[in-house]
């Protein structure tokens, strides 16, 4: 067990050490932020005082060494255009992004699993069919649209809901849900399908022939192993919650580290592009290394040589 936790740990490691070069090659390669921050009539004098300001004339390797040298003490540069550390800035985006992809979380688990379970014990009934339903239109109906409708019914409309802003738990409704909505259908399918699949094997089919109550056979024999896929489900879907909230922040204006990243990469700012991607990539990277090692745990027949 240590040598395949060992293992994972590198891979993870080898795995953010190819980001960091992706990210840092990406970001460089799209333009100079010099040409951004001087206007047309600055001297070339001016340009290349400004570019040794910044370490711009240095070699990419240079610059790349410094760098891992720097976000080894979580040092991702400074802003060009702020003026301030990029890891204050994004520390101070974080916040945001965290409560809003866990009440997101937090929604697509307690909506989205029991349905999906609830849609496979009572196939082909009324709740299967709208599990079914909802499913589809999750994966299928884009963020950004259902994020603009909700806004017109309940903002415009209604008025019931706040459509912008970060503030108390009334503004957090609207883009929870949207960022939420095609984890809910994802984890609906999922359950449904992994839930079916234990309900038609031998052990279950065993234990009715046993004659013990089916509601025993389901939430306590065959539910056990239909969540070991919709743990794995789950941790990946975090990570893509924490990484994947870029449209709905800019939609709903939410103060987070997606509308920061958008915010960098218009203004090539890069130090602010380097720490969110940088961030996003290590959220989602240490969430599958935790959902690989806790699925160890729970699935005692995975092999560790």
């Amino acid at each position: 067990m240590q040598r395949y936790i060992l293992t994972r740990v590198a891979q993870a490691i080898m795995t953010l050490l190819i980001l960091s070069l992706a990210v840092f090659l990406s970001v460089h390669l799209t333009g100079n932020t010099a040409d951004y921050l001087l206007g047309p009539e600055t001297t070339e004098a001016d340009y290349e005082q400004l570019k040794k300001n910044f370490g711009l004339d240095r070699p990419l390797i240079v610059q790349y060494a410094d760098f891992l040298t720097d976000i080894a003490r979580l040092d991702f540069g400074t802003s060009f255009l702020k003026g301030r550390p990029a890891r204050d800035i994004l520390m101070a985006r974080l916040p945001a992004t965290l409560q809003l992809a866990g009440a997101a979380f937090a929604l697509s688990v307690i909506v989205g699993v029991p349905l999906g379970i609830l849609s496979a014990v009572k196939r082909d009934g009324f709740l299967d069919n709208f599990g079914k339903l909802f499913a589809i239109m999750g994966i299928a109906t884009p963020n950004f649209w259902i994020a603009i409708m909700l806004i017109m019914f309940f903002g415009a409309i209604l008025g019931w809901l706040p459509t912008f802003g970060r503030g108390g738990i009334e503004h957090f409704v609207l883009p929870a849900f949207v960022l939420g909505w095609s984890a809910m259908a994802g984890m609906v399918r999922l359950g449904r399908s992994s839930m079916l699949e234990v309900l038609d094997s031998e052990y279950v089919k065993f234990a009715r022939v046993k004659g013990l109550n089916e509601r025993l056979v389901v939430w306590k024999h065959a539910l056990k192993n239909a969540v070991i896929p919709l743990l794995t489900f789950s941790g990946l879907t975090l990570a893509g919650l924490l990484n994947g909230s870029v449209a709905v922040e800019v939609v709903f204006a939410w103060p987070g580290i997606g509308q920061l990243m958008l915010q960098g990469i218009q203004t090539r700012d890069f130090a602010v592009v380097q720490a969110t991607v940088l961030a996003a990539g290590f959220f989602y990277i240490v969430t599958a290394l935790l959902v690989d090692i806790l699925y160890a745990y729970v699935n005692p027949r995975i092999r560790y040589d």
